[in-house]
């Protein structure tokens, strides 16, 4: 029986070591979602509600994120050291004030040549991502992400069509985008001013 306990003990220490190091948690506050003036007024009044929904989801669901830090001392309190003191505490290996910008956004209705019937929504949506620390408002991250949704439908659009396409590019804009911010976070984040 000992070497049965050996054998399991060992079966569980490779799957901790093949794990690899554990990935560092932080915690984003959303400042703002914008739309480029590029983008015209009728897409960003889509995509603005559709993005920031996401971001917000993402927030919340992510694994690498904390959505709450309860108890958290003023950031700006002495210097912010107390705050510091507090991420550390819980674990956070950073905080960051972030502002989301849809750089570009279309929405089209194309016919299909060989379907006579058939439509094809095609919904573009990109996204520029940037994080600030929290204490200290210094650049702490970028990150930019984009997606295209093509969706078949009939010759009549329904709302539920339009909705699907728009908020598919919208999540995948945004886990893009935040896939390339955790990227950055991983390399090292930049030293908090005292």
């Amino acid at each position: 029986m000992p070497v049965m306990k050996s054998l399991v003990l060992l079966v569980a220490l490779a799957a901790v070591a093949s794990a690899g190091p554990a990935k560092k948690r932080y915690h984003f506050e959303l400042a703002a979602v914008t739309a480029k003036e590029k983008v015209k007024p009728d897409v960003a009044a889509q995509a603005v509600p559709r993005v920031e929904a996401q971001i917000k989801k993402a927030f919340e669901t992510n694994p690498q994120l904390v959505p709450e830090l309860a108890g958290a001392p003023d950031p700006a309190a002495d210097n912010g050291a107390p705050y510091r003191r507090f991420l550390e505490k819980k674990g956070v290996a950073g905080a960051y004030l972030v502002t989301v910008e849809i750089t570009d956004a279309s929405f089209e209705i194309t016919p299909l040549e060989d379907k006579p019937s058939t439509q094809r929504i095609v919904v573009r949506v990109a996204i520029h991502v940037l994080g600030e620390t929290i204490p200290g408002r210094t650049m702490g991250f970028t990150g930019d992400g984009q997606a295209t949704v093509k969706q078949e439908t009939g010759m009549k659009i329904r709302d539920k069509d339009r909705d699907y396409a728009w908020d598919g590019a919208a999540e995948t804009a945004v886990a893009d985008a935040l896939k390339t911010c955790f990227a950055q976070l991983a390399k090292g984040t930049p030293k908090q001013h005292n």
